[in-house]
């Protein structure tokens, strides 16, 4: 029997569980604790945009079918984002491991994103939020194969670019990101304002 391609897609809603389990997983690369991951099954299902899945009760009203483009990757209809549900996110799925089920598909990586903008380019982009890849299935180029989904994404769009961060000690990601051709930004530091600060900020 021979041994499926990968094939990456949007995420569905059935695909919640794997989602938070894959960010729960990139806590602990990244040496975090397990109570910063705040995130829910329920919090992801309200603020994802998924795809409708072929042959689920919503696929079959809207007549959703699976399609596969020359990279194997799969596309439907996708729910609308909007200030509540900005986010999207691709499942790569693969062969697995196993030696008893070498023929089927498991999700072994994630790429979840959102849509951003250049005002000097006046142009859309993506911000790739997370990219992880099981241990297991690395340095097969999954997580390159992601990067290059995207990538097409931002062309397709007209876009002008795909940002990301990556943390200072993970050596080994960085010299793969710059392989496929990005480039630090050592000249910006990101800012951010949450928790208790976002509040006051806010004025509340």
């Amino acid at each position: 029997m021979s041994t499926p391609p990968p094939i990456i897609r949007h995420a569905y809603l059935s695909d919640v569980p794997t989602i938070l389990k894959f960010i729960h997983d990139l806590a602990a690369f990244e040496k975090e604790p397990a109570s910063t991951v705040e995130a829910t099954e329920k919090s992801l299902a309200d603020t994802i945009a998924f795809d409708v899945e072929p042959g689920s009760e919503e696929g079959n009203r809207s007549g959703a079918t699976e399609q596969k483009t020359e990279n194997n990757t799969s596309t439907e209809n996708t729910t609308a984002i909007s200030p509540t549900r900005p986010a999207r996110c691709l499942i790569l799925l693969a062969p697995s491991s196993s030696s008893q089920s070498p023929s089927s598909l498991i999700p072994v990586g994630i790429a979840l994103y959102f849509y951003n903008y250049s005002t000097w380019r006046a142009k859309p982009g993506i911000y790739l939020e997370d990219l992880y890849v099981s241990p297991d299935h690395r340095g097969k180029g999954y997580g390159t194969a992601l990067l290059r989904t995207l990538a097409k994404e931002v062309v397709d769009m007209g876009g002008g670019r795909l940002d990301w961060s990556v943390l200072r000690w993970n050596e080994k990601a960085i010299r793969v990101y710059e392989g496929v051709g990005a480039g630090k930004m050592d000249e910006w530091v990101g800012m951010r304002v949450e928790g208790e600060g976002l509040v006051k900020l806010a004025g509340l």
